[in-house]
């Protein structure tokens, strides 16, 4: 448990001062280069077929399962090998594996690509930093639709790509963590309502809003405490009360959680109407238009992250420490 605690630990800070490794191999690379060659292997040669949905389902099953089991299989394999030549080099690649689940500084360094981008009024700058964030369309944005892209990102990816990943890491270990990160990437790559992937990627779909259902509402919770912390630039009264309305306010059953408490923090609107692959997707709104969304509630959304991180990291440690004194 100590070494777990420490690896935990070593891998957070790793992953704040480094991000994402791009010129390293990268186990969540690795698993979205698998997840491609199957999505080609079983799609590509039935699109100009007549389609049969239960045969997509299906064959989008045995994806979902190939990819956990390999992932689960060579996770185990490396870290309980490494723990067996030496606890010290186990608790290293755990460190190193938990530092490339977690993924605040990514989340921060991209969303900051659109912030400066605006600051020096380069608009398409601005949405070709965007464009490599969000899965909507970009080139008809405007300043304020850049803006809000970018903070709805932080806002949902707070959940699903720092606090989610850090739950399960906390009390699963990188296994678990890895095949969390698994499940989040094959519904980014195949998770889609469209002719494609309508009936291949439910599975997908589906699982990711099972997996995120509890971690998605817990991050809500802590992002309000952070609210309320986190100094003058944030309302935490008003977090909780967007949040108790709206929360709802998206097809996807998690991802307005913590939308929802970053728009009433922030005091901003957030989602409506967006344009995905040149249709129009009609959204309900989330908060309240108190004021114009700026340029700084990027950075505001970023730093409300970071504390909220910072809260589950406390949390997490706290009882760990606490099960590994007390068992």
């Amino acid at each position: 448990m100590q070494y777990h605690i420490i690896a935990l630990l070593l891998g957070v800070i790793l992953d704040l001062i480094i991000g994402d490794p791009y010129k390293l191999p990268h186990p969540i690379r690795l698993i979205g280069g698998l997840i491609g060659k199957l999505d080609h292997l079983f799609m590509d040669k039935r699109i100009d077929k007549e389609r049969n949905k239960n045969t997509e389902r299906l064959l989008g099953l045995i994806l979902v399962l190939i990819v956990i089991c390999l992932t689960a299989l060579v996770t185990s394999i490396v870290l309980i090998g490494a723990y067996l030549i030496n606890p010290i080099l186990g608790m290293v690649i755990e460190a190193i594996l938990s530092f490339y689940i977690l993924a605040a500084k990514s989340l921060k360094v991209e969303s900051m690509k659109v912030y400066y981008a605006l600051k020096n009024k380069s608009i398409n700058e601005a949405r070709y930093a965007v464009s490599m964030i969000v899965g909507r369309d970009t080139d008809s944005l405007d300043k304020e639709g850049i803006i809000r892209a970018a903070v709805e990102t932080v806002a949902e990816n707070t959940s699903d790509g720092v606090i989610a990943p850090l739950i399960y890491l906390s009390f699963g270990g990188p296994i678990v963590g890895l095949v969390y990160k698994a499940i989040n990437t094959m519904d980014s790559m195949i998770g889609y309502h469209n002719e494609r992937f309508e009936n291949f990627g439910m599975t997908a779909a589906k699982l990711d809003d099972i997996v995120n259902y509890i971690p998605s509402r817990i991050s809500a919770w802590l992002m309000i405490l952070a609210s309320f912390i986190g100094g003058k630039d944030y309302d935490g009264k008003n977090a909780l009360k967007i949040f108790k309305r709206d929360r709802y306010n998206h097809k996807s059953p998690n991802s307005a959680q913590t939308e929802s408490v970053c728009a009433g923090a922030l005091g901003v609107r957030l989602a409506g109407d967006a344009s995905y692959f040149g249709q129009i997707v009609k959204k309900p709104y989330i908060g309240d238009a108190n004021r114009n969304i700026r340029v700084s509630d990027i950075e505001r959304a970023n730093r409300l992250m970071l504390i909220t991180e910072g809260l589950c990291l406390l949390i997490a440690v706290i009882i760990l420490v606490s099960i590994f004194i007390f068992l």
